[in-house]
């Protein structure tokens, strides 16, 4: 017969897991193989029948540099006016397309993985964290052609600039998950959610100097609209990005806002803040999440 101090026991057992909770992030952690298993999933789902497979993430950042550089550097003539101008752009075009590659898709990846949530049981974090490790795999072309076009013009490697380049990743990255977490849950109770965040990257590129240097915003915006210009943590990674691979190939005069690494740290620990409450809102929605789906 069974014994009822069994049944107690296996309630209190530590390992059982009540449906829609979980150690949140922490999980993911634990859970590595099943992080490893969903991004192969996710790449080959993305590839499957192509010719190039991977190749197309060299094909899109050289297609983006080759639109924006001819627009902006040629027929604004921003080349004229920025010492190498083609890494000073292309340095945050990589960045840029990360966070709206990582927004994007993690505000897709819960909907996208409709039938494992209804299904099977497993940390739904799992799924917005694969997303920005794929784009992580597509930016890695990116940074591939940034540092062979800085090596041919001189670029090498300090712990400056790779601390810069470093910090500006973490920041943007930390923002495009926290962002994510809490775009992901709210997608599968409201799908406009994703209309909105595809209108919010059109503006990502105009926000950040990417075509052209913040001392344009600094000479010819009141005090004020500098300062929340310079607020964004988007245009402090930039920045940081075109400090670790654009500065070291110029003459040395192009200026960078004073204390940027101390702002960008500020904006460090923002980003932690909101990865914590991005957490705290899937953690709260994740339970409906089978029932909405």
């Amino acid at each position: 017969m069974h014994d009822p101090a069994d049944s107690a026991d296996d309630l209190s057992d530590p390992e059982l897991v009540e449906p829609g909770r979980g150690g949140g992030l922490a999980d993911v952690l634990r859970r590595r193989y099943l992080l490893r298993l969903i991004v192969r999933r996710e790449l080959r789902a993305r590839y499957q029948g192509s010719l190039l497979g991977l190749g197309w993430s060299y094909v899109r950042p050289a297609a983006h540099f080759a639109v924006f550089f001819f627009v902006a550097g040629v027929f604004l003539r921003m080349s004229e006016h920025i010492e190498h101008f083609p890494i000073f752009m292309f340095s945050a075009l990589v960045l840029v397309s990360f966070f709206n590659e990582t927004l994007i898709n993690t505000t897709h990846a819960v909907v996208g993985n409709a039938p494992l949530v209804r299904k099977v049981y497993l940390p739904r974090e799992l799924f917005p964290v694969a997303s920005l490790l794929v784009s992580c795999v597509h930016l890695l072309p990116g940074l591939a052609i940034v540092l062979g076009v800085a090596l041919a013009w001189g670029w090498t490697p300090t712990a400056a600039a790779i601390g810069a380049a470093l910090l500006g990743f973490a920041l943007v990255a930390v923002l495009g998950i926290g962002l994510g977490l809490i775009c992901s849950a709210l997608h599968v109770f409201y799908r406009d959610t994703a209309k909105a965040v595809d209108i919010l990257t059109l503006f990502v590129t105009w926000s950040v100097p990417m075509i052209y240097p913040w001392t344009v915003v600094r000479d010819t915006a009141p005090g004020w609209a500098l300062d929340l210009y310079l607020a964004n943590p988007l245009a402090l990674g930039v920045l940081l990005f075109e400090r670790a691979f654009w500065w070291p190939t110029t003459d040395g005069t192009p200026e960078f806002p004073v204390h940027l690494t101390r702002d960008a740290l500020v904006m460090m620990v923002f980003a932690v803040l909101l990865l914590g409450a991005g957490q705290a809102v899937f953690a709260r929605l994740q339970r409906r999440f089978a029932e909405e789906l």
